[in-house]
């Protein structure tokens, strides 16, 4: 197999979403508005594509709330996403999916269709579909009374990305072309279809559908103006903690790579934040496990960068490569990156490169602030490193044939200080001074391009439609 793709990913051909929103609960990111005048609450349908970066806590995607005991709510809880209505503190309407939303490498397309004026209210009047299908299984089900209000079109305020009352259960990960239609219930074929070719379900253009009176579509494309409405209704969205930097490129047409909290040991456990994409080992114990890819690569060329953040205790973090990533979680050893034959990799105080107990590569130290840059090279099975745009050495590192890669770091320090870093896989979390790309889609503080073992070679960012060309 020559990659491994997460689940639901588009390459290329057909409708192309340019943007995303990543939220973040460390900085308390959300999105409000507060409609001017009711719409239609009986009758709307809202959608969205979403690609999670934290699993197992509560976390709010949607919520309007007109006071303490009424409120229209859709949210993620124990990896079930939920919707629910309550009146007077009673809740009316209830769909909680059995299915759990635990693929962070994968981006899935929710849609809610209401309507509440049919005849006789069933399971047609509140619908939830899930990359194109219906969900026909759940936990909990209410469904609505006959013409039953909602808050959602209510004149009151409506967030994204985190509970209004109290300031909580914010939502951690990437949101896009988020959509409300206010008085139509629609089908998901009104906002994606069924790729003719793999069979999975992808975005099309919504910009020509009927938005009603406070409908909105965010795509999330100005980074002047995060909140922009572009239906044309001007329901425009006031930001919170957001930035520039949140806008990205990680979307349902080209998803990116970033770091896996599933595969983590049972204990001390690294974090992850910033979408997954900033890392930090645990502080105990010494030679903590801090983290390895989405994605994994056997062919292809590759580029990565890593802006570290040194404690002033420490003694030897490391970044490099694995083909066993599960058995690097599990052991959660102090010498694991570096003294086992499935791993490589750059220690930061000694500069040694190391692998199965032996030193192959002695480069530079460095510390906070470094972006130390790997290039892996899967057509000629050479691993090279680069700090802050110089290259450690032309000639590569030899890797095992026949294995596919991830990037991995993990923490030698010898004392309780924990090792950090903010991954780029052609997405960055950080400010880019410069402008250099890969050629294709990464953004990247440095040239992808370099001459090792006596050849001229670009690198290409860890993202769907790169590995769909050159993996």
């Amino acid at each position: 197999m020559p990659l491994i793709l997460p689940s639901n990913s588009i390459s290329a051909g057909g409708y192309e979403v340019d943007n995303s929103l990543r939220f973040n609960s460390g900085s308390s990111d959300y999105l409000e508005r507060t409609p001017a005048s009711d719409g239609n609450r009986k009758k709307w349908t809202w959608s969205a594509w979403i690609k999670r970066s934290k699993l197992g806590s509560e976390e709010f995607v949607f919520y309007s709330r007109e006071s303490a005991d009424n409120d229209t709510r859709f949210y993620f809880e124990s990896d079930t996403f939920r919707f629910q209505n309550t009146v007077s503190n009673s809740t009316n309407t209830r769909l909680w999916t059995n299915r759990v939303f635990r693929d962070v490498s994968a981006w899935y397309h929710i849609v809610i269709s209401y309507d509440s004026t049919v005849t006789t209210p069933d399971t047609n009047s509140i619908q939830m579909f899930v990359n194109g299908q219906k969900e026909t299984s759940f936990s909990a089900t209410i469904y609505p009374s006959q013409n039953q209000d909602t808050f959602v079109n209510d004149n009151s305020l409506h967030t994204i990305g985190r509970r209004s009352d109290g300031a909580s259960n914010y939502f951690n990960g990437y949101m896009s072309e988020i959509v409300l239609i206010d008085g139509q219930a629609l089908e998901p074929t009104s906002f994606g279809e069924f790729d003719a070719d793999t069979g999975i379900w992808k975005p099309i253009d919504v910009s020509g559908l009927t938005f009603g009176t406070n409908g909105f579509y965010l795509d999330f494309e100005n980074s002047g103006s995060l909140g922009a409405d572009v239906s044309g209704n001007g329901n425009n969205f006031t930001v919170n903690n957001l930035t520039s930097i949140d806008q990205t490129t990680d979307t349902p047409t080209n998803n990116y790579c970033t770091m896996n909290p599933l595969n983590v040991p049972t204990s001390n456990q690294p974090t992850f934040s910033e979408g997954n994409l900033k890392t930090v080992s645990s502080s105990s114990p010494s030679g903590a496990f801090g983290g390895s890819t989405t994605f994994g690569v056997s062919q292809g060329k590759w580029y990565v960068e890593a802006k570290a953040t040194v404690d002033s205790t420490y003694s030897r973090n490391a970044i490099g490569v694995t083909y066993n990533p599960a058995e690097m979680a599990r052991s959660n050893a102090d010498t694991q990156i570096s003294n086992t034959s499935y791993a490589w990799g750059w220690e930061s105080s000694g500069g040694e490169v190391r692998h199965d107990g032996s030193v192959v590569a002695s480069y530079a130290t460095y510390g906070t602030g470094d972006i130390c840059q790997i290039f892996l090279d899967l057509d000629n099975h050479k691993l090279y490193f680069g700090k802050n745009g110089s290259l450690q050495s032309s000639t590569g590192i030899s890797l095992d044939t026949g294995e596919t890669y991830f990037i991995v770091q993990t923490d030698r320090t010898g004392s309780s200080a924990t090792s950090t870093f903010e991954f780029n896989f052609g997405n960055p979390i950080y400010s880019i001074s410069s402008s250099n790309t890969d050629g294709e889609y990464g953004n990247f503080e440095y040239s992808t391009t370099i001459t090792g073992d006596g050849a001229s070679k670009t690198f290409k960012a860890l993202n769907t439609k790169n590995l769909a060309e050159y993996g």
